[in-house]
């Protein structure tokens, strides 16, 4: 069976029902998709192809199988989907990086715990923290922590039967103040656990228990005048606050919640995420999606919520967002907010996104830069030319059968169309089909334009055809005194040779050259330009000239008609009542007439 028809077979048999459906090519998933409606979904794709993109056309033709998972609603579709998603990354879905490879802090699960980072997250009954989008903030976290409270970085099995025994020493760490050995038992368990309950609300982001533990013990200290004591409960307390300021709290007001902004261009996302938690900012990440099939915001962003909520294991059931989204998911406020310090957060976020789309876009810009100097660079080495050639024109002939000749100038800078430059010729001063002729009055021109109008000439002239035509144009640079100013050759169109003035032997370039393809990208150009206008040119008169021939039609008329049908077919097919309307009852007579002898000549010419 032909594998369209399998297809249609397989989407006859599709279920009305909500769910996810895979489209596989011959060897692995390439697209997963949810919808309310099964059967309709993807009977879509395959219906309104006429509607669909240049990428969602590619997907669809590499469409060899579909599988499909029925589930109870909508909102079981939209989980599963992020979930095979996740576990396949087919070719087509947008991708988010894994989470697993962000690093995470951990207080271990053992006897006098350690505060350590770690990239795996095992399910041994550690706590952990995190992840963590940036290295650098979290490492600023653990010195903090590390700073405040005096924490065992040995791994020995500290069992009240080893300690008991003498097994362990302490080392420098002890010596140093770093930590309180509890390897030799010189700190209870209970002492030392006091301490990890306030790291474990530092890292929730609650930063108010550790402030209120070292203001109690600066105070008691100072009342029994252990000043140096207080001293260094103050230092600790001021560390805290020094991180609390450098943090950005939005709302004491504010509790959990999750930001995301998106702002788009035609091929990426950029998309903002803050965690809030406590009223101040614990995480941030800016990423850049690419678009696979032209998806909207709105589908992008909803897709990522769901991604980066399960990579940075937000719990927080409030979500801010700058376009309107609906997830089918139960128990989440999602919210844009208008005022206030919610609108302060999201403009904050937005901001982030758009700082990010700004920079990845001046990225791009300064590649394309360097690329497209490189190009002319090679484009100079490559033709023996004196200058980069930033500004290049190139010139071709059109004429079908001697009728209505035209040509084209179109112009490329710093290797790019410069569309507004394009210029359309009508041949004034030659009569018939000649080229050469034809070439020699349109350089003489272009290039007598510029001179009067001021305008700087182009470094490198390319004129489509062989030697005939390069050597008119050097005529007519010569005659208007500028041959010398500029490079000019010509390109033959058979074997793709260069020709230099006065020089019968051509240049080949190398095939694979950019400088040849940039060439060949010019003179296709100014090829399809010309042609272009050509062919306006010559169906605009035959219609003309065909509709003007009914006697007693004006040209005002006939103008009229043709700006509204486009061609005369369409206004063939036009009703008397439809032609009455436009034109009046008499002169539609007319043309009504003047068809009818078109159609059958003998009615109106016996001796025919």
């Amino acid at each position: 069976m032909p594998a369209n028809e399998r297809l249609k077979d397989i989407i006859s048999h599709l279920p009305h029902k909500p769910g996810i459906y895979k489209f596989f090519d011959d060897h692995q998933i390439i697209y997963v998709g949810k919808a309310v409606d099964i059967r309709k979904r993807v009977s879509s794709y395959f219906n309104k192809s006429n509607q669909h993109n240049k990428k969602t056309l590619k997907l669809i033709s590499n469409i060899r199988n579909i599988e499909f998972t029925i589930v109870d609603t909508e909102s079981d579709a939209f989980l599963l989907e992020n979930s095979l998603i996740k576990q396949h990354q087919p070719k087509y879905n947008i991708l988010l990086k894994d989470g697993k490879t962000y690093p995470y802090i951990c207080i271990t699960n053992e006897r006098f715990p350690r505060v350590i980072s770690t990239r795996n997250k095992i399910a041994d009954g550690s706590k952990y923290f995190g992840p963590y989008a940036s290295i650098t903030a979290m490492n600023v976290l653990l010195e903090m922590v590390r700073s405040l409270y005096p924490l065992r970085t040995c791994t020995y099995n500290l069992s009240p039967e080893n300690i008991a025994r003498g097994k362990f020493k302490v080392c420098l760490e002890y010596h140093i103040g770093n930590c309180k050995g509890p390897c030799e038992d010189l700190i209870d368990e209970e002492s030392y656990n006091l301490h990890i309950q306030q790291i474990r609300s530092i890292l929730s982001g609650n930063l108010g228990t550790a402030k209120n533990y070292f203001k109690d013990k600066m105070v008691e200290a100072a009342q029994e005048m252990q000043y140096e004591l207080a001293h260094s409960f103050k230092q600790k307390l001021d560390i805290l606050e020094d991180f609390q300021a450098k943090s950005t709290v939005v709302s004491n007001t504010l509790t959990n919640i999750d930001v995301f902004s998106i702002t788009s261009n035609e091929k990426c996302a950029f998309i903002n995420y803050l965690k809030v938690i406590n009223g101040a900012i614990i995480q941030t990440q800016s990423l850049e999606i690419q678009k696979k099939l032209d998806e909207a915001d709105e589908e992008i962003l909803a897709s990522i919520i769901v991604q980066l909520r399960h990579e940075f294991e937000s719990d927080s059931k409030e979500i801010l967002v700058n376009i309107d989204l609906t997830l089918p998911l139960d128990g989440l406020t999602i919210t844009v907010p208008q005022i206030g310090d919610k609108r302060k957060l999201l403009n904050l976020s937005l901001k982030n996104a758009m700082y990010l789309r700004k920079e990845k876009e001046s990225m791009n810009d300064k590649a394309k830069d360097t690329n497209e100097v490189r190009i002319m660079e090679t484009m100079k080495k490559d033709l023996k030319l004196a200058e980069l050639p930033k500004h290049i024109e190139c010139f071709d002939n059109s004429n079908f059968q001697g009728d209505n000749p035209v040509a084209s100038m179109v112009c490329f800078r710093n290797a790019k169309a410069s569309k507004k430059d394009y210029r359309h010729y009508n041949i004034k001063t030659v009569v018939g089909p000649d080229d050469f002729a034809s070439m020699y009055e349109i350089v003489t021109r272009r290039y007598r334009r510029l001179l009067d109008e001021g305008t700087p000439l182009p470094q490198l002239i390319i004129i489509d055809g062989g030697k005939g035509q390069l050597g008119m144009a050097v005529k007519a640079l010569k005659d208007l005194g500028i041959y010398g100013r500029m490079a000019v050759v010509g390109i033959a169109k058979r074997l793709e040779e260069i020709f230099y003035p006065g020089d019968s032997l051509p240049l080949y370039i190398d095939k694979k050259s950019e400088s040849l393809r940039l060439i060949q990208r010019i003179r296709n150009e100014a090829h399809r330009f010309a042609i272009t206008f050509h062919r306006s040119k010559r169906d605009a008169g035959t219609l003309k000239t065909e509709i003007t021939e009914v006697k007693g039609l004006g040209k005002a008329t006939a103008d009229k008609l043709l700006a509204k049908f486009k061609s005369v077919k369409k206004i063939r097919e036009l009703s008397e009542a439809e032609l009455t309307a436009e034109v009046g009852k008499s002169k539609a007579r007319l043309l009504l007439d003047y068809f009818a002898s078109e159609a059958n000549p003998k009615a109106t010419n016996p001796a025919a």
